[in-house]
């Protein structure tokens, strides 16, 4: 399998913002600086090829910088050149957004709302009516009987309807305004999964580079003691084995990375992962219970189940008031004419239609109101009660990533150090070279595990601010 060439994985790790370069080059640095001890001491127990290990060496060990260099001279970067600054989570939330199927919906809800809030600022209850009629008597004795009547009729408010149908449509645009947020979150979380998820694939695909530019200079130097007489030739077979899968596992890795790339693509738009470190500053303190009490009654959500409520409880108090249909009031002109001969009489005439109020009409309708009130109250119960339980979740779920970081970075100090002893061990020929080549592979993969560690408790953090109902 064709390895991938390493002025491939600097691309691919600086794709992400300061906060995961970070994590990924102080994987890349300790497993490089390890390493360079390592050649270092195979150079010096080699008469022969002294001179290209060493020089082997000192490219490894050069890039082996603190990620605060590495955050300056992306600083200094972003500074000189505005156009290539990477998408902060807010960024991302918004351009998913605008292709979302929800954020049709929500504009179509907030247009309903607008035009029930219209309804309410009319003088009528409903569209007037038009009445025109014309009677005459040529069927019957044709003398020449006529009489035509023209005639508006509108419909009138019941007492207090109009301020409650206000009532009604402002409260009907409020919910619109808390599903979209709510929509919003929920979409939000998606985004905070995907670019996560990209954070720890993109270690992943740096620390296999790392570990194959590795194994890459160690075959290398195991061939040049072999050709010197000091190895055998079966330690080259086994140094070149070893690169060999790990240049496997870093194209497998590469073809993960690539499929988060399109997921990412496809949810948001954007070709360019996001900057995490944007999300992170001033949460460490969104745990505590007084705050989490203060978020969770601004968690969208929750302002959205309030605000279902007293839509239902304004919907309820309208049906009161409006326990009839509209009255009709009606204003008409109309002209006799008696027969031929004669002249025709004008009369103005006004009428009052008023319905009545009947159980058969109204029992179903405030029934049906007053379960869709019930419902929506408890259903604000059970949600503050799943906010509640969601957030000690996170919160538990954050401390336990906390440590498991802490035991993964005192973990691979361990087996980094481990694997310095056992290359002495190497070179006093003490140590057969399978065993240096374990004890690599082990400091690799417990540096790359706390990179992707480091990732696990971005995304933990993450989760706890979406249960807390905080925003990219």
């Amino acid at each position: 399998m064709k390895a991938f060439p390493s002025s491939r994985a600097r691309p691919v790790a600086c794709a992400m913002g300061s906060t995961v370069c970070s994590v990924m080059y102080s994987a890349i640095c300790s497993v490089m600086a390890g390493l360079a001890v390592s050649l270092a001491s195979h150079a010096a127990s080699s008469p022969a090829p002294a001179a290209p290990a060493a020089a082997t060496a000192a490219r490894v060990a050069a890039p082996a910088s603190t990620p605060t260099d590495v955050a300056s001279r992306s600083a200094e970067a972003g500074s000189t050149n505005t156009s290539t600054r990477l998408p902060s989570l807010r960024d991302a939330l918004e351009a998913a957004w605008q292709r979302s199927v929800a954020a049709r919906e929500s504009e179509g809800r907030r247009q309903r709302a607008q035009a029930e809030g219209e309804v309410a600022k009319s003088s009528w209850a409903g569209p007037p009516a038009l009445e025109i009629s014309h009677r005459n008597d040529r069927l019957q004795g044709h003398a020449g009987q006529r009489e035509l009547e023209v005639g508006v009729s509108v419909p009138l408010w019941l007492p207090g309807q109009r301020a409650a149908t206000a009532r009604t449509a402002q409260a009907t645009s409020e919910q619109a305004q808390a599903a979209e947020q709510a929509e919003r979150l929920h979409l939000g979380a998606e985004v905070r999964e995907a670019a996560w998820l990209l954070s720890a694939l993109t270690a992943d695909v740096a620390q296999a580079a790392a570990h194959t530019l590795a194994l890459h200079q160690l075959a290398e130097d195991v061939e040049r003691r072999v050709r010197a007489g000091d190895l055998a030739r079966a330690d080259a077979l086994a140094a070149q084995a070893e690169h060999l899968a790990a240049q496997a596992q870093q194209a497998e890795t590469g073809l993960r990375l690539q499929a988060a790339q399109a997921r990412w693509t496809l949810l948001t738009g954007l070709a360019a992962a996001p900057d995490l470190g944007l999300d992170l500053p001033g949460t460490a303190s969104a745990g505590a219970r007084e705050r989490a009490e203060l978020l969770l009654e601004q968690h969208p959500q929750w302002v959205l189940a309030q605000h279902t409520s007293t839509l239902a409880r304004q919907r309820l108090e309208l049906l009161r008031l409006s326990n009839r249909e509209a009255p009709e009031l009606s204003l008409g002109l109309r002209q006799d004419t008696p027969g031929r001969g004669a002249s025709s009489q004008g009369s103005l005439g006004v009428a009052l239609r008023l319905p009545l109020a009947t159980p058969a009409r109204n029992r179903p309708l405030q029934v049906q109101a007053s379960s869709e009130l019930a419902l929506a109250e408890k259903q604000a119960q059970r949600l503050r009660e799943r906010l509640e339980s969601e957030w000690a979740q996170a919160r538990a779920a954050l401390l336990a990533e906390e440590a498991r970081l802490q035991a993964e970075t005192e973990r691979a100090h361990l087996l980094r150090q481990r694997a310095v002893l056992i290359d002495k061990s190497f070179r006093a020929g003490e140590t057969p070279l399978p065993d240096l080549l374990r004890a690599l592979h082990a400091a690799a993969q417990a540096d790359g595990a706390v990179a992707r560690q480091t990732a696990a408790k971005g995304l933990a953090l993450a989760r706890l601010q979406q249960a807390l109902g905080l925003l990219p």
